[in-house]
């Protein structure tokens, strides 16, 4: 055997490690050496703040030790994952300073603000005044400056629960009866622990960018959002999605259903038909009562425009709105936007240089209004027809709508002001639809409603469209992009907000989603979202999907909608 192949056993491991960055370049330090501390030491540029690691194809914390030779590739605050931790984090701290000054009473973290935040309350007590709330601020930044560490404990289940059952907080204990592991991971900043759901960041002195503004009877923790990931957006005017929030939390209230826990109690005590029932009434009823408001406001507003973004049930929400205003005696008129895409070859292109078919340029806007302009002045009008095929904008069907009719557009640039500029607005009726708020694992803990529009949307691919977990959540980053730009920035200009959310929909999504994500494949970027719903859905006793109705928003992610083959009247329809 020659000497370059005689295999060498050392006695002692390497006392250095090494990790491997995406551009090549090779790191080393002393193994056990946080990721925190290799990164740091070696003097790396990030193009935003460091929140974390994808280490060997796993998420971990900056406090995470290598102690083998590693693939890492940073993660900063203008990545999903890392916006999230540091919103987590900035959560924590607002509990715990929150916590030191008021003793009295609760915090409650709700919604999310579209220019980055969360909408927060006080409970047990009066909303905070000015002076109280630039007291909490301030203490908040006294805790940053000292950059106190965020200690992660792990512990045994029932240490955790007769920790917050000593601090009163039962909504933790009633969540905790449910959990089928025999520990809790706990994090701790000075006296105050708490759990939650995913990682943080090492200490507060991470936490350098936010504010606290007072909104309604709460206020909003306000953070940067990913584009601007050291920079506080402007607070916009954010009323009518308030109000669609606190009519939510009414229906809570009348539900009986204040958090996971108690919807878990719900179905485990076999309750949860009476919950189904009641959540499907009260969404039939906010459809009436946008039913009611557009049959009041006739003859004068003609265009019913519908947007959301993805996986809203913007579909179901339309046909069961048409169906309300045929009881009324008003004929809607469905007109399909797809039909008015330009010619493929005059399609905007986005940065990457692909056609961008969710630009407002993408649609002959000036043909739509025109056409608009005539059916409601009672004329015949020549629609158009886009041919998918041969990507060419063709001539359509020839109608005319009568006096008892309105005209349905569901679209994703409903709300934009320039997809009609010359039609005046007080002719049209605008409805923003979306999830918009979800049950809360507890107080502290929030769910995000773009994660429950995500497993929506992938039970719905697979089952009608064969896409894997894998590749729904893939495409995934660039729908939001789309939303980002085309649809939140508009959504304040509805006259009307539907909210889609239901309050039971994830234990119901629960055992067909959780199949579908565990076979995204280990190693590959989707495998870490697949993992974090995995943990969500984990909270979650499953439904059985037998209970929804066959007329609910649901059904169009499950299947088995008696919907699905509803068409408006076409009785106005000529072919040519």
């Amino acid at each position: 055997m020659k000497d370059e192949d005689k295999i060498i056993i050392h006695e002692c491991p390497r006392k250095n490690v090494e990790i491997f960055l995406p551009d090549g370049r090779v790191i080393q330090g002393p193994r056990g050496s946080t990721v925190e501390t290799l990164l740091k030491n070696a003097g790396l540029d990030f193009v935003a703040p460091l929140m974390g690691a994808i280490v060997n194809s796993d998420l971990r914390e900056l406090t995470y030790p290598i102690e083998i030779d590693a693939r890492v590739r940073p993660v900063t605050m203008a990545e999903a994952d890392g916006a999230r931790i540091y919103r987590r984090s900035l959560t924590f701290l607002l509990e715990a300073a929150f916590e030191e000054l008021y003793h009295d009473c609760a915090l409650a973290v709700d919604h999310s603000v579209s220019s980055g935040g969360f909408y927060c309350e006080v409970v047990g007590n009066k909303p905070l005044s000015q002076e109280d709330l630039d007291h909490l601020n301030a203490y908040m930044q006294t805790l940053v400056t000292a950059d106190l560490p965020f200690e992660r404990l792990q512990v045994p289940l029932q240490e955790a629960v007769d920790y917050f059952k000593q601090k009163g907080e039962e909504e933790k204990v009633n969540l905790l009866k449910y959990r089928t592991k025999a520990h809790l991971m706990l994090y701790r900043l000075g006296e105050h622990r708490d759990y939650h759901h995913g990682y943080m960041v090492p200490s507060t002195g991470y936490l350098k960018w936010f504010d606290l503004t007072r909104l309604g009877d709460g206020f909003v923790l306000r953070f940067p959002r990913r584009h601007a990931p050291t920079q506080i957006q402007p607070l916009p005017n954010t009323n009518r999605l308030l109000e669609t929030f606190q009519t939510y939390g009414s229906w809570l209230n009348r539900l009986g259903i204040a958090s996971i826990g108690t919807l878990n109690d719900a179905i485990q005590a076999d309750r949860i038909r009476e919950v189904v029932l009641v959540s499907e009434a009260l969404q039939e009823q906010k459809i009436a009562e946008i039913a009611r408001e557009i049959a009041e406001a006739q003859p004068h507003k003609k265009i019913v425009l519908i947007a959301g973004p993805s996986s809203s049930g913007k579909t179901t929400f339309a046909k069961r709105l048409a169906i309300q205003l045929l009881a009324r005696g008003i004929s809607p008129f469905a007109l399909e936007l797809d039909n008015y895409f330009v010619d493929r070859e005059k399609t905007p292109k986005d940065e990457e240089g692909k056609f961008d078919f969710e630009s407002l340029g993408a649609l002959n806007t000036t043909a739509l209004s025109d056409h608009l302009q005539r059916l409601i002045r009672g004329e015949e009008v020549q629609l158009l027809r886009f041919n998918f095929h041969s990507g060419l904008s063709e001539t359509g069907d020839v109608v005319r709508i009568g006096k008892d009719q309105v005209i349905i557009l569901e679209g994703i640039h409903g709300l934009n002001p320039n997809m009609l500029p010359i039609i005046p607005t007080d002719s049209t009726f605008r409805i923003y639809c979306s999830c918009m708020t979800q049950l809360n694992l507890d107080r502290q803990n929030r769910i995000s409603t773009t994660d429950s529009r995500l497993i929506r949307r992938i039970v719905r691919d697979a089952r009608e469209r064969g896409y894997s977990a894998r590749q729904t959540i893939f495409q995934w980053e660039s729908v939001r992009r789309g939303e980002k730009r085309n649809i939140f920035p508009y959504q304040e200009y509805a006259d009307e907000m539907f909210n889609s959310a239901l309050v039971f929909e994830l234990a119901a999504l629960k055992s067909l989603a959780e199949p579908l994500l565990r076979q995204v494949p280990f190693g590959s970027p989707e495998n870490i979202e697949a993992k974090r719903l995995l943990a969500l859905l984990e909270w979650f006793l499953p439904l059985d999907v037998d209970l929804i109705p066959d007329n609910s928003i649901l059904r169009e992610f499950i299947g088995g909608s008696i919907l699905k083959g509803f068409r408006l009247w076409e009785s106005n329809i000529n072919s040519q």
